[in-house]
Protein backbone atom coordinates (compact mmCIF):
# COMPACT_ATOMS: atom_id res chain seq x y z
CA UNK A 1 0.00 0.00 0.00
CA UNK A 2 1.47 3.35 -1.07
CA UNK A 3 1.97 6.12 1.47
CA UNK A 4 -0.52 8.97 1.38
CA UNK A 5 0.54 12.15 -0.42
CA UNK A 6 -1.37 15.36 0.14
CA UNK A 7 -0.97 18.97 -1.00
CA UNK A 8 0.25 21.20 1.83
CA UNK A 9 1.96 24.53 2.33
CA UNK A 10 5.35 24.59 4.03
CA UNK A 11 3.80 26.12 7.14
CA UNK A 12 1.18 23.37 7.32
CA UNK A 13 3.80 20.66 6.74
CA UNK A 14 5.87 21.92 9.66
CA UNK A 15 2.79 21.93 11.87
CA UNK A 16 1.73 18.42 10.82
CA UNK A 17 5.29 17.17 11.29
CA UNK A 18 5.29 18.58 14.81
CA UNK A 19 1.99 16.94 15.71
CA UNK A 20 3.16 13.58 14.35
CA UNK A 21 6.43 13.96 16.24
CA UNK A 22 4.50 14.14 19.51
CA UNK A 23 4.48 17.87 20.11
CA UNK A 24 2.32 18.18 23.22
CA UNK A 25 2.43 21.94 23.71
CA UNK A 26 2.44 24.86 21.27
CA UNK A 27 2.45 28.55 22.14
CA UNK A 28 2.74 31.31 19.57
CA UNK A 29 1.59 34.71 18.40
CA UNK A 30 0.43 35.53 14.86
CA UNK A 31 2.77 37.17 12.36
CA UNK A 32 2.97 36.95 8.57
CA UNK A 33 4.24 34.89 6.71
CA UNK A 34 3.86 31.99 9.17
CA UNK A 35 0.22 32.40 10.15
CA UNK A 36 -0.87 29.22 8.38
CA UNK A 37 1.31 27.32 10.85
CA UNK A 38 -0.32 28.76 13.95
CA UNK A 39 -3.79 28.38 12.37
CA UNK A 40 -3.08 24.71 11.63
CA UNK A 41 -1.94 24.11 15.20
CA UNK A 42 -4.99 25.95 16.58
CA UNK A 43 -7.27 23.62 14.62
CA UNK A 44 -5.44 20.32 15.01
CA UNK A 45 -3.64 20.31 18.38
CA UNK A 46 -6.90 20.11 20.40
CA UNK A 47 -8.14 17.33 18.10
CA UNK A 48 -5.03 15.34 19.03
CA UNK A 49 -5.54 16.00 22.75
CA UNK A 50 -2.63 18.46 22.87
CA UNK A 51 -2.34 22.01 24.21
CA UNK A 52 -2.49 25.05 21.92
CA UNK A 53 -2.16 28.58 23.28
CA UNK A 54 -2.24 31.83 21.36
CA UNK A 55 -0.15 33.84 23.78
CA UNK A 56 -0.56 37.56 24.43
CA UNK A 57 2.91 38.24 22.99
CA UNK A 58 6.02 36.59 21.61
CA UNK A 59 7.71 37.02 24.99
CA UNK A 60 4.91 35.15 26.71
CA UNK A 61 4.95 32.37 24.11
CA UNK A 62 8.64 31.53 24.45
CA UNK A 63 8.45 31.50 28.26
CA UNK A 64 5.43 29.18 28.10
CA UNK A 65 7.56 26.85 25.96
CA UNK A 66 10.28 27.05 28.63
CA UNK A 67 7.79 25.92 31.28
CA UNK A 68 6.27 23.12 29.20
CA UNK A 69 9.69 21.76 28.25
CA UNK A 70 10.88 21.90 31.87
CA UNK A 71 7.85 19.77 32.77
CA UNK A 72 8.98 17.14 30.27
CA UNK A 73 6.66 17.84 27.34
CA UNK A 74 7.68 18.20 23.71
CA UNK A 75 7.14 21.92 23.13
CA UNK A 76 7.28 24.28 20.17
CA UNK A 77 6.81 27.88 19.11
CA UNK A 78 6.93 29.63 15.75
CA UNK A 79 7.19 33.16 14.44
CA UNK A 80 8.85 35.31 11.79
CA UNK A 81 11.92 37.53 12.01
CA UNK A 82 10.91 40.43 14.32
CA UNK A 83 8.88 38.00 16.43
CA UNK A 84 11.93 35.74 16.81
CA UNK A 85 13.93 38.79 17.93
CA UNK A 86 11.44 39.28 20.75
CA UNK A 87 11.93 35.66 21.82
CA UNK A 88 15.72 35.87 22.11
CA UNK A 89 15.92 36.30 25.88
CA UNK A 90 13.68 33.26 26.38
CA UNK A 91 15.69 31.22 23.88
CA UNK A 92 18.85 32.05 25.83
CA UNK A 93 17.16 30.93 29.08
CA UNK A 94 16.01 27.67 27.44
CA UNK A 95 19.55 27.08 26.19
CA UNK A 96 21.10 27.88 29.55
CA UNK A 97 18.74 25.45 31.25
CA UNK A 98 19.56 22.78 28.62
CA UNK A 99 15.93 22.26 27.64
CA UNK A 100 14.74 20.71 24.37
CA UNK A 101 12.42 22.84 22.26
CA UNK A 102 11.53 23.54 18.63
CA UNK A 103 11.60 27.13 17.39
CA UNK A 104 10.40 27.85 13.85
CA UNK A 105 11.44 31.02 12.03
CA UNK A 106 9.77 31.68 8.67
CA UNK A 107 11.98 34.63 7.74
CA UNK A 108 10.77 37.91 6.27
CA UNK A 109 12.50 41.08 5.11
CA UNK A 110 14.23 43.36 7.60
CA UNK A 111 15.80 44.99 9.52
CA UNK A 112 13.14 46.48 11.76
CA UNK A 113 9.53 45.65 11.05
CA UNK A 114 10.58 45.28 7.40
CA UNK A 115 7.99 43.69 5.12
CA UNK A 116 6.27 40.34 4.64
CA UNK A 117 8.39 39.24 1.67
CA UNK A 118 10.87 36.34 2.01
CA UNK A 119 14.46 36.82 3.17
CA UNK A 120 17.39 34.90 4.64
CA UNK A 121 18.84 37.75 6.65
CA UNK A 122 18.37 36.07 10.04
CA UNK A 123 21.25 33.65 9.43
CA UNK A 124 23.60 35.36 11.90
CA UNK A 125 20.89 35.46 14.55
CA UNK A 126 20.10 31.77 14.12
CA UNK A 127 23.61 30.35 13.87
CA UNK A 128 25.47 32.57 16.33
CA UNK A 129 23.02 32.40 19.23
CA UNK A 130 20.88 35.52 18.90
CA UNK A 131 20.51 36.14 22.63
CA UNK A 132 23.07 36.68 25.37
CA UNK A 133 25.66 34.15 26.46
CA UNK A 134 27.71 31.37 24.89
CA UNK A 135 25.05 29.09 23.44
CA UNK A 136 24.10 27.43 20.18
CA UNK A 137 20.98 26.08 18.52
CA UNK A 138 20.88 23.24 16.03
CA UNK A 139 19.62 25.01 12.90
CA UNK A 140 17.96 23.01 10.12
CA UNK A 141 17.11 24.64 6.77
CA UNK A 142 14.55 22.81 4.61
CA UNK A 143 14.41 23.50 0.88
CA UNK A 144 11.07 21.84 0.08
CA UNK A 145 7.71 21.30 1.72
CA UNK A 146 8.54 17.60 2.13
CA UNK A 147 11.80 18.49 3.84
CA UNK A 148 9.96 20.96 6.08
CA UNK A 149 7.84 18.06 7.33
CA UNK A 150 10.76 15.64 7.65
CA UNK A 151 13.18 18.02 9.35
CA UNK A 152 10.58 19.11 11.89
CA UNK A 153 10.10 15.49 12.95
CA UNK A 154 13.86 15.00 13.03
CA UNK A 155 14.27 18.24 14.98
CA UNK A 156 12.18 16.95 17.88
CA UNK A 157 14.33 13.82 18.08
CA UNK A 158 17.53 15.88 18.07
CA UNK A 159 16.17 18.28 20.67
CA UNK A 160 15.45 15.43 23.09
CA UNK A 161 18.67 13.57 22.28
CA UNK A 162 20.90 16.53 23.16
CA UNK A 163 18.62 18.58 25.43
CA UNK A 164 18.98 21.52 23.07
CA UNK A 165 16.73 23.97 21.25
CA UNK A 166 16.42 23.28 17.52
CA UNK A 167 15.48 25.97 15.03
CA UNK A 168 13.71 25.20 11.76
CA UNK A 169 14.80 28.07 9.54
CA UNK A 170 12.65 28.72 6.49
CA UNK A 171 11.44 31.80 4.64
CA UNK A 172 8.22 33.27 3.32
CA UNK A 173 8.43 31.38 0.02
CA UNK A 174 8.82 28.00 1.72
CA UNK A 175 6.12 28.80 4.24
CA UNK A 176 3.55 29.79 1.63
CA UNK A 177 4.33 27.47 -1.29
CA UNK A 178 2.36 24.25 -1.73
CA UNK A 179 3.76 20.87 -2.82
CA UNK A 180 2.73 17.22 -2.45
CA UNK A 181 3.96 15.76 0.84
CA UNK A 182 4.30 12.13 1.88
CA UNK A 183 3.30 11.95 5.53
CA UNK A 184 5.76 9.20 6.31
CA UNK A 185 6.06 7.61 9.71
CA UNK A 186 3.52 6.77 12.36
CA UNK A 187 2.43 9.25 14.97
CA UNK A 188 4.95 9.33 17.78
CA UNK A 189 3.98 7.46 20.89
CA UNK A 190 4.49 8.65 24.42
CA UNK A 191 8.06 10.05 24.75
CA UNK A 192 10.51 8.23 26.98
CA UNK A 193 10.64 9.56 30.54
CA UNK A 194 12.92 12.54 30.98
CA UNK A 195 14.66 11.94 34.27
CA UNK A 196 15.67 15.58 34.57
CA UNK A 197 12.12 16.96 34.09
CA UNK A 198 9.98 18.58 36.77
CA UNK A 199 7.42 15.79 37.02
CA UNK A 200 6.98 15.69 40.79
CA UNK A 201 9.39 14.11 43.28
CA UNK A 202 7.22 11.85 45.40
CA UNK A 203 9.33 8.82 44.50
CA UNK A 204 12.64 10.47 43.65
CA UNK A 205 14.97 13.28 44.62
CA UNK A 206 13.94 16.77 43.46
CA UNK A 207 15.11 18.03 40.06
CA UNK A 208 16.21 21.60 39.43
CA UNK A 209 15.97 23.24 36.00
CA UNK A 210 17.72 26.60 35.87
CA UNK A 211 20.13 28.86 34.02
CA UNK A 212 21.05 30.86 37.13
CA UNK A 213 24.34 29.91 38.82
CA UNK A 214 25.57 32.18 41.61
CA UNK A 215 28.15 29.94 43.30
CA UNK A 216 31.71 30.80 42.34
CA UNK A 217 32.71 28.83 39.24
CA UNK A 218 29.23 27.36 38.81
CA UNK A 219 28.32 29.26 35.66
CA UNK A 220 31.69 28.56 34.07
CA UNK A 221 31.22 24.84 34.70
CA UNK A 222 27.73 25.00 33.16
CA UNK A 223 29.19 26.74 30.10
CA UNK A 224 31.95 24.14 29.79
CA UNK A 225 29.31 21.40 29.87
CA UNK A 226 27.48 23.15 27.03
CA UNK A 227 30.66 23.44 24.98
CA UNK A 228 31.36 19.71 25.37
CA UNK A 229 27.88 18.96 24.08
CA UNK A 230 28.27 21.36 21.15
CA UNK A 231 31.50 19.66 20.11
CA UNK A 232 29.69 16.31 19.98
CA UNK A 233 26.91 17.84 17.90
CA UNK A 234 29.44 19.44 15.53
CA UNK A 235 31.02 16.05 14.99
CA UNK A 236 27.85 14.01 14.52
CA UNK A 237 25.02 16.16 13.17
CA UNK A 238 26.28 17.95 10.04
CA UNK A 239 24.02 17.62 7.00
CA UNK A 240 24.32 18.78 3.39
CA UNK A 241 23.49 17.91 -0.21
CA UNK A 242 26.27 17.92 -2.81
CA UNK A 243 25.89 17.82 -6.61
CA UNK A 244 28.60 17.45 -9.28
CA UNK A 245 31.41 18.15 -6.84
CA UNK A 246 34.05 15.80 -8.28
CA UNK A 247 34.78 17.76 -11.45
CA UNK A 248 33.50 21.19 -10.38
CA UNK A 249 35.65 24.21 -11.12
CA UNK A 250 33.09 26.51 -9.51
CA UNK A 251 30.72 25.48 -6.72
CA UNK A 252 27.48 27.25 -5.91
CA UNK A 253 26.58 27.39 -2.22
CA UNK A 254 22.98 28.10 -1.21
CA UNK A 255 20.38 26.90 1.29
CA UNK A 256 16.62 26.82 1.55
CA UNK A 257 14.58 28.47 -1.19
CA UNK A 258 17.67 30.02 -2.77
CA UNK A 259 19.16 26.54 -3.24
CA UNK A 260 16.17 25.58 -5.41
CA UNK A 261 16.89 28.52 -7.70
CA UNK A 262 20.63 27.78 -7.69
CA UNK A 263 19.94 24.14 -8.59
CA UNK A 264 17.99 25.18 -11.68
CA UNK A 265 20.85 27.48 -12.68
CA UNK A 266 23.29 24.61 -12.08
CA UNK A 267 21.52 22.31 -14.54
CA UNK A 268 21.40 25.06 -17.15
CA UNK A 269 25.12 25.71 -16.74
CA UNK A 270 26.01 22.00 -16.84
CA UNK A 271 23.98 21.73 -20.05
CA UNK A 272 26.24 24.39 -21.56
CA UNK A 273 29.38 22.50 -20.54
CA UNK A 274 30.23 24.54 -17.47
CA UNK A 275 31.86 22.46 -14.72
CA UNK A 276 29.71 23.76 -11.91
CA UNK A 277 28.69 22.02 -8.67
CA UNK A 278 26.43 22.77 -5.72
CA UNK A 279 26.71 22.47 -1.95
CA UNK A 280 23.41 22.91 -0.12
CA UNK A 281 23.90 23.10 3.66
CA UNK A 282 20.94 21.50 5.42
CA UNK A 283 22.30 22.02 8.92
CA UNK A 284 23.38 25.67 9.19
CA UNK A 285 24.69 24.90 12.63
CA UNK A 286 26.59 22.72 12.83
CA UNK A 287 27.80 24.03 9.47
CA UNK A 288 28.97 21.23 7.11
CA UNK A 289 32.53 22.50 6.86
CA UNK A 290 33.84 19.09 5.73
CA UNK A 291 32.03 19.51 2.40
CA UNK A 292 34.43 22.35 1.57
CA UNK A 293 37.63 20.54 2.56
CA UNK A 294 38.02 17.87 -0.08
CA UNK A 295 41.70 16.99 -0.70
CA UNK A 296 43.01 18.42 -3.96
CA UNK A 297 39.95 20.55 -4.70
CA UNK A 298 40.82 23.86 -6.37
CA UNK A 299 37.31 25.07 -7.08
CA UNK A 300 36.08 28.59 -6.56
CA UNK A 301 32.85 29.22 -4.67
CA UNK A 302 29.85 31.43 -5.32
CA UNK A 303 27.58 31.87 -2.31
CA UNK A 304 24.00 32.84 -3.20
CA UNK A 305 21.72 34.18 -0.48
CA UNK A 306 18.65 36.28 0.21
CA UNK A 307 20.87 38.47 2.37
CA UNK A 308 23.85 40.75 1.87
CA UNK A 309 26.45 38.22 2.90
CA UNK A 310 25.88 36.21 6.08
CA UNK A 311 26.40 32.54 5.23
CA UNK A 312 29.30 33.68 3.01
CA UNK A 313 31.36 34.09 6.19
CA UNK A 314 30.97 30.40 7.06
CA UNK A 315 31.83 29.45 3.47
CA UNK A 316 35.02 31.50 3.67
CA UNK A 317 35.97 29.97 7.02
CA UNK A 318 35.25 26.44 5.82
CA UNK A 319 36.96 26.64 2.44
CA UNK A 320 40.25 28.01 3.76
CA UNK A 321 42.19 29.84 1.07
CA UNK A 322 39.71 29.25 -1.74
CA UNK A 323 38.29 32.19 -3.66
CA UNK A 324 34.74 32.92 -2.50
CA UNK A 325 32.47 35.29 -4.41
CA UNK A 326 28.98 36.39 -3.43
CA UNK A 327 25.61 37.12 -5.00
CA UNK A 328 22.84 38.33 -2.76
CA UNK A 329 19.65 40.32 -2.47
CA UNK A 330 17.52 41.07 0.56
CA UNK A 331 14.60 43.12 1.83
CA UNK A 332 12.27 40.92 -0.21
CA UNK A 333 14.57 40.63 -3.23
CA UNK A 334 15.27 37.11 -4.49
CA UNK A 335 18.34 36.21 -6.62
CA UNK A 336 17.01 34.94 -9.93
CA UNK A 337 18.14 31.99 -12.00
CA UNK A 338 19.28 34.29 -14.80
CA UNK A 339 21.31 36.40 -12.35
CA UNK A 340 23.12 33.30 -11.12
CA UNK A 341 23.81 32.02 -14.64
CA UNK A 342 25.17 35.41 -15.75
CA UNK A 343 27.33 35.75 -12.63
CA UNK A 344 28.84 32.28 -13.15
CA UNK A 345 29.51 32.96 -16.83
CA UNK A 346 31.37 36.17 -15.92
CA UNK A 347 33.40 34.34 -13.26
CA UNK A 348 34.38 31.52 -15.61
CA UNK A 349 35.53 33.60 -18.58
Amino acid sequence: MSEKRILMSGNEAIAEGAIRAGCAFYAGYPITPQNELIAYMAKNMPKAGRVFIQAESELAAINMVYGASAAGFRAMTSSSSPGISLKQEGISYISGAQLPAIIVNIMRGGPGLGNIAPAQSDYFQATRGGGHGDYRLIVLAPASVQEAYDLTREGFALADKYRIAVMILGDGVLGQMMEPVTLAGKNAGKPLPKRWALTGCKDRKPNVVKSFFMAEGGLEKANLDLQKKYKIIEKKEKRYEGLFLKDAELILVAYGTTARIAKNALFRLRGKGRKVGLIRPISLWPFPADAFRMPGRKARYLTVEMSYGQMVEDVKLSSGCAEVDFLGRSGGGIPGEEEIVNKVNRMMI
